[in-house]
C-alpha cells in the first residue's frame, strides 16, 4: 500500500484541513500519515481561533514518518508561521520527499485569515520551487504573482509565473471566477496548458474543497498517475463530493463536502 503525508493544520469541523485529506486519502485507497501545524477551533459558520503548533514539533513529526514510514507523495496546507514555513521547506529538501503537492492556503472559505502575512512571499521563495505543482485559488495566486487574476486567461499567466517561481507545474483554481456558469481549472505544466471545465453548482457547501483537491492529487500521484492523470480524478472527484454534500451546519456557513462518494476507478495496473 502507497503512503501519502499531509502537512496541514487541524479542522475541529472535520471539513477541511488534515481531516479532509486523510478522509480523501482513505477514498483513494492509499495510506494517510500527517504531520499537524496547527489546531484550529472552526465550525462551518468560520474560525473562531487558531494557534501554530511548535515549529521543533512539526520537524520531529516530519523526521518520524521521513524514517519509518516514507511517503510516495506529500501536500502541505496550512502552515500558519513564518518557522513552519521555513521548518517544512527545510524538512521536505532534506528528506527529498517525493511528488510534493503545495497548497498555499492564506484564508479560509469563511474569509479568515490562516496565514501570517509575512510568510506569504516566503511560500513563494522556500516552498515553490521545491514543489511539484502549486494549487492557489485566484486570492492566493494574486498574492504570490503580485497581478490581478480574475479572467482564465490571467490564470495562465499568473500559472507560468509560478512556474517561473521553481514549481514544476502549477493548477490555478477558478471557483472564484465571477458570475459564470462553468468553473475553469488551469493547468500550466511542461510549457503546455490544459484547461479543466466543470459546470458549477448552486450551493454553499465548498468548506474544504481546496484541501480536498490537493489531497485527490497527492494520492494519485503516490499511486504513480501521472499529474495530468491525478489532477483531471481530483477535480472529479471534488466535483461529486460538492454535488453529494450532507447539508451540514447553519444555513449562513459553508457546509463540507461529502468524502464518502467513491473515487475514481483504479487502472487495473495499479492493482488493489
Amino acid at each position: 500500500m502507497k503512503i501519502a503525508l499531509t502537512i496541514a493544520g487541524s479542522d475541529s469541523g472535520g471539513g477541511a484541513g488534515i481531516q479532509a485529506d486523510l478522509k480523501t486519502f482513505h477514498q483513494f485507497g492509499v495510506f494517510g500519515t500527517s504531520a499537524v501545524t496547527a489546531v484550529t477551533a472552526q465550525n462551518t459558520v468560520g474560525v473562531a481561533a487558531w494557534e501554530p503548533v511548535p515549529a521543533a514539533l512539526v520537524a520531529r513529526q516530519i523526521e518520524a514518518l521521513a524514517d519509518d514510514l516514507p511517503p510516495a507523495a506529500v501536500k502541505s496546507g496550512m502552515l500558519g508561521s513564518v518557522e513552519i514555513v521555513q521548518t517544512v521547506a527545510d524538512r521536505i529538501a532534506r528528506h527529498r520527499l517525493p511528488n510534493y503537492v503545495l497548497d498555499p492556503v492564506m484564508v479560509a472559505t469563511s474569509g479568515d485569515r490562516l496565514l501570517q502575512r509575512e510568510a506569504e512571499q516566503l511560500i513563494a521563495r522556500r516552498l515553490a520551487p521545491l514543489a511539484l505543482l502549486i494549487t492557489p485559488n485566484l486570492n492566493e495566486a494574486e498574492i504570490l504573482v503580485e497581478e490581478e487574476v480574475r479572467t482564465p486567461e490571467q490564470m495562465e499567466r499568473a500559472g507560468r509565473a509560478l512556474v517561473a517561481m521553481g514549481a514544476r507545474a502549477a493548477l490555478v483554481k477558478g471557483g472564484h471566477l465571477a458570475e459564470t456558469e462553468v468553473i475553469v481549472d488551469v493547468l500550466v505544466s511542461d510549457g503546455t496548458v490544459r484547461r479543466f471545465m466543470h459546470d458549477r453548482l448552486d450551493t454553499t457547501s465548498t468548506h474544504g474543497t481546496g484541501c480536498t483537491l490537493s489531497a485527490g492529487i497527492t494520492a494519485g500521484l503516490a499511486l504513480g498517475r501521472s499529474l495530468e492523470h491525478a489532477v483531471n480524478d481530483a477535480l472529479d472527484f471534488v466535483h461529486r463530493a460538492i454535488a453529494a454534500a450532507p447539508g451540514l451546519g447553519r444555513n449562513e456557513g459553508h457546509g463540507p463536502l461529502n468524502h464518502f462518494v467513491p473515487a475514481p476507478p483504479r487502472p487495473p495496473s495499479e492493482g488493489l
